[in-house]
């Protein structure tokens, strides 16, 4: 087994813990094992030539995530956003104690902390995959379940897609208006790619 199958099964292991799970192509799979696949998928969908250190991120993205629970931290935007950036770090810290048992050096290591962390993002190519890899997961697995919960208030979503969409690129634009969606659930995309685009 090379270095990148052994990263990858201690990932997996670890991401298999997850209490929380869901449904994903008729079998059960814990919640952030099934997310670390899709994302691994979207990102390979985009860049099919992707640099190790990126699938190494993108299996690892999100790890351990269901260990820093959003309610353990007060509401507000400014808890939220705390609890934003200390997940971040978590699973920064995870996947690279991980990387160091699977017998990965310091600069591999440190470069996928970087893209996990999403460092320089619109500058960095490979963290701006990831990010439209991120978005596109959650427009295919997420988005309609939001809309239908949202259903009175069509506003909300469209503002919620815009801060999606205004984190991705040209590309993943592009990519996003292909995904099968409800006819409703398009015009709301639609309408926030316009926002997005419209000149400042």
């Amino acid at each position: 087994m090379n270095q990148l199958q052994e990263a990858f099964k201690l990932f997996d292991e670890y991401n298999q813990q997850d209490p929380r799970s869901i449904t994903w192509r008729n079998a059960e799979y814990p919640l952030e094992y099934a997310y670390s696949l899709m994302l691994s998928q979207w990102v390979v969908s985009l860049q099919s030539a992707s640099s190790e250190e990126l699938l190494l991120a993108s299996r690892s993205q999100h790890i351990g995530r269901w260990e820093i629970p959003r309610e353990t931290y007060p509401e507000g935007r400014e808890h939220y956003l705390k609890w934003r950036k200390d997940l971040a770090g978590h699973h920064a810290a995870v996947a690279s104690s991980l990387m160091q048992k699977a017998g990965y050096e310091e600069n591999k290591i440190s470069r996928v902390r970087e893209i996990i962390l999403k460092k320089r993002i619109k500058q960095d190519a490979e963290v701006q995959i990831m990010e439209n890899a991120l978005c596109l997961l959650f427009l295919e697995y997420q988005y309609e379940d939001l809309r239908k919960k949202y259903l009175h208030d069509p506003e909300k979503i469209v503002n919620i897609l815009y801060k999606s969409l205004l984190k991705m690129d040209a590309h993943g634009h592009k990519v996003a208006r292909l995904l099968n969606f409800s006819s409703d659930g398009l015009v709301l995309v639609k309408k926030a790619i316009e926002l997005v685009n419209m000149p400042k």
